[in-house]
């Protein structure tokens, strides 16, 4: 059964990517895509990830919630921005090096933090998180492709790069479920929970920047706007 999650995390990035080869896709649907997604990430981390780490952090919570918030504006140096959907055209392969390493640091971690260990030990997965992640990947992977679309790259060595982010998350969460099975040894458990705490800061930046700069002069149409309380709402509808 796990592996089917990875399969569906893997595939459906991976296509979505594919797709830029074939389609244009407007940047206004990317804008609303991003959108729903922001909104549906602050949810799931305000009503799912936050209780769930103080929970089981206590105070230092809001400690590990911090350095992920300012980790990933550290990784974004370096990718800039496109984790939220920015594209900026360059082609050095220095660039291109560094922003593969930021995304695949900042894919891996969401994919451990879907793993975690409930009372219920045969539900390993975080769901509300697993779809987050899934639909957070996939306008990321249009970025990624609508990037390097503008390189010198070969179209193999565009898929290859494609292929390797696809993959991070499923790696991450095979992580995650290793770390999960040790829990019952000493510093097990905390691992994981430190790397959720982590994780919850990075959603919290990630989702918040998408959902200001999803609008122009920071203001919501009527369009955005219903796009915004859909993604809320399904992460409602989730998580009840």
């Amino acid at each position: 059964m796990t592996s089917l999650f990875y399969f569906i995390l893997f595939g459906c990035v991976f296509a979505s990517g594919l797709l830029v080869l074939a389609v244009t896709i407007p940047q206004r649907a990317l804008k609303l895509m991003l959108a729903y997604t922001g909104a549906f990430l602050f949810s799931i981390a305000v009503l799912d990830l936050i209780p769930e780490v103080y929970s089981s952090l206590g105070k230092m919570a809001g400690v590990y919630i911090l350095i992920g918030f300012f980790f990933q504006i550290i990784l974004e140096f370096f990718s800039s921005g496109i984790e939220h959907g920015h594209v900026h055209h360059h082609s050095s392969k220095m660039f291109l090096t560094t922003m593969m390493i930021s995304l695949s640091i900042h894919s891996l971690l969401e994919g451990m933090a879907v793993s975690y260990h409930p009372e219920n030990v045969s539900d390993i997965i975080n769901k509300g998180l697993f779809i987050g992640i899934l639909l957070h990947h996939i306008p990321i992977a249009i970025a990624l492709m609508a990037l390097l679309g503008e390189t010198s790259l070969k179209k193999g060595q565009r898929i290859l790069m494609l292929a390797i982010f696809a993959l991070m998350s499923p790696t991450g969460m095979f992580l995650g479920m290793h770390v999960n099975v040790l829990s019952t040894l000493p510093g097990g458990s905390y691992l994981l929970n430190i790397t959720t705490g982590i994780v919850t800061g990075i959603l919290l930046h990630i989702s918040t920047t998408i959902l200001f700069e999803s609008s122009e002069e920071h203001r919501f149409n009527l369009y955005k706007f219903i796009t915004v309380l859909l993604g809320a709402g399904l992460a409602v509808l989730i998580l009840l």
